[in-house]
């Protein structure tokens, strides 16, 4: 197939890979599809529900909003990225990728997850501003500002990106093209590679400690000074309450987003131990779970955002009987 014991990335190559799906479990690929596809499909329609009754109520035109509907956007390029081909392993069997669909498979996904950490870190900025500068909030964080912030976001995610598929089309690939995965995560790729990978891996490294760990490190320091002013209320309990119910859908959140990716990034190159089949099960479902349960976490915390949901449902509803 192949002149030589080795070859670079060509965007002319047919379908240099092969994505197995899930190693070890190949004969229960339909029935694992049923879950996957069924989240896919809620966290779809809950995001794009979101995403419409945010657009259609005037009401709704605020700063926390809008960062809401940024979250469901991330939420939505995060499982769309990655379920609809493996969908098609579970389902068709259609296991084969080009060399330009799997780095921009590669691509997406890694960006959309560094976007969505400066999304979650606006909203601790949100969280803040509003509970220790309530008076200001509406001159700190305007539209305008927040669209700035998702700009930036959006710009870091694809400069930090952008060199992950870029080193990998560098990397001499031997004659085993098939990844044990069911998409192109970076270090599933680089490993397939006959060559020395170790840029590869360090950057994914630098990539998950520095640009995340700076977003937990901003997360952190707004939630100190949420805490620390919340100890100075003079009405207590109920004031602490208060206070702590506007955080609590946004740490819900992030536990359900950070830990499972750093669980995946370190597995990928320390988990030698971990069952393959368990940590691409795992890797799936942490681009699943998530999405699904975003906006229904926010659907029910956020009392005006569920009001709306339910009203307009109730509109469609009856303007479909009538």
């Amino acid at each position: 197939m192949f002149p030589s014991n080795s070859f670079n990335f060509t965007p002319s190559d047919p379908s240099p890979f092969i994505l197995i799906g899930i190693p070890g479990l190949e004969a229960a690929h339909v029935w694992i599809s049923i879950p996957f596809s069924t989240f896919y499909t809620i966290s779809l329609f809950g995001n794009f529900m979101l995403l419409f009754v945010v657009g259609k109520e005037q009401t709704l035109h605020k700063p926390m909003y809008l960062l809401l509907c940024m979250l469901a956007l991330t939420d939505i390029g995060m499982s769309s990225s990655v379920m609809p081909k493996a969908l098609c392993i579970l389902w068709f069997n259609l296991k084969g990728i080009t060399v330009g669909g799997c780095l921009t498979q590669m691509f997406f996904i890694h960006a959309v997850s560094v976007m969505q950490s400066a999304v979650l870190v606006t909203m601790a900025f949100d969280r803040y501003v509003a509970i220790c500068n309530p008076l200001r909030y509406t001159t700190i964080l305007t539209n305008t500002r927040i669209a700035k912030l998702g700009l930036i976001g959006f710009i870091r995610a694809v400069l930090f990106i952008l060199p992950m598929p870029v080193l990998v089309s560098r990397l001499p690939f031997c004659a085993n093209r098939i990844i044990p995965h069911t998409y192109c995560e970076h270090m599933a790729v680089a490993k397939m590679s006959c060559g020395d990978f170790t840029v590869n891996r360090t950057y994914g490294l630098v990539v998950a400690f520095v640009v995340i760990g700076l977003d937990l490190t901003l997360i952190a320091l707004s939630y100190s000074l949420i805490i620390r002013a919340v100890l100075r209320i003079s009405s207590k309990k109920q004031a602490h309450q208060k206070a702590l119910n506007t955080c609590t859908a946004h740490i819900c959140v992030m536990l359900m987003s950070y830990p499972p990716f750093f669980f995946s990034t370190l597995t990928h190159r320390f988990g030698q131990g971990i069952a393959p089949h368990i940590h691409i099960i795992l890797a799936n479902l942490y681009f699943l779970l998530p999405t699904m349960l975003n906006p229904i976490i926010y659907g029910v915390k956020n009392k005006e955002l569920c009001e709306k949901v339910i009203k307009c449902t109730c509109r469609m509803y009856f303007l479909r009987g009538h």
